[in-house]
């Protein structure tokens, strides 16, 4: 079995940076509501946002030397994303992490389980995604798989896969979906500015969507005044 696969497919950087322009809630809803991390994995600070290929790890409980591997192997723009298993009480990530992934200018870092130093990487401003925060320290013994498919906040991510987080949560756009999704992510970021006007001109969502006619389908009996 091979352990760490280097050799991954990329999106096409234009394919990132339109991508980035939109919001991860506009690009799970474009894309039939699919792909949304759980509500456990969220920024480490307000504003942090991260758009680009996953580089995915699964990493042992409690030991961080195949995310150290990952580091080491990933390329400018690439967004670390590691299964850390159920143990979330360690932090396999911190300062010296964070500054080795800023400096080799990654696109990010989302795991399932916790990190450190966390003012020390929100004064640094890296993005990083995570379930919780733990000082707690881990040993660097165990294999694990760099650059398979793995399990991340409920969504199953594949290496190239297109990570979006930002104060809202993070979402996984596979990659042999990423154009169309664009496409429907453009339509319905022009069809909501349109919405947007027609509120601040005096309109009801309600009205606008034509709400009635779901409430009435359903049977609901409104009083009359």
């Amino acid at each position: 079995m091979i352990h760490i696969i280097k050799n991954i497919p990329r999106p096409d950087p234009a394919l990132v940076a339109a991508f980035a322009r939109h919001g991860s809630a506009t690009v799970h809803e474009a894309m039939g509501r699919f792909g949304a991390m759980n509500r456990t994995i969220k920024p480490l600070s307000r504003g942090m946002k991260l758009c680009g290929p996953a580089f995915t790890v699964k990493a042992q409980a409690g030991d961080n030397v195949m995310i150290l591997k990952a580091i080491h192997d990933a390329r400018p723009g690439d967004v670390i994303v590691v299964d850390c298993g159920r143990c979330p009480e360690s932090g396999p990530y911190g300062e010296l992490t964070a500054t080795e992934c800023k400096t080799k200018g990654l696109g990010g870092f989302v795991t399932t389980g916790s990190v450190r130093d966390s003012a020390e990487i929100i004064e640094m401003g890296f993005p990083v995604f995570s379930s919780s925060i733990s000082i707690v320290g881990t040993v660097k013994e165990s294999i694990g798989l760099i650059n398979h498919p793995i399990s991340a906040g409920d969504v199953i991510v594949n290496p190239g896969d297109l990570i979006l987080g930002d104060d809202d949560g993070v979402v996984v756009i596979p990659l042999d979906r990423a154009r169309e999704v664009l496409e429907k992510s453009d339509a319905r970021v022009a069809k909501e500015a349109k919405t947007l006007e027609a509120i601040r001109a005096g309109g009801s969502i309600f009205d606008i969507y034509g709400y009635a006619a779901v409430l009435e389908r359903q049977g609901c009996v409104e009083e009359a005044l």
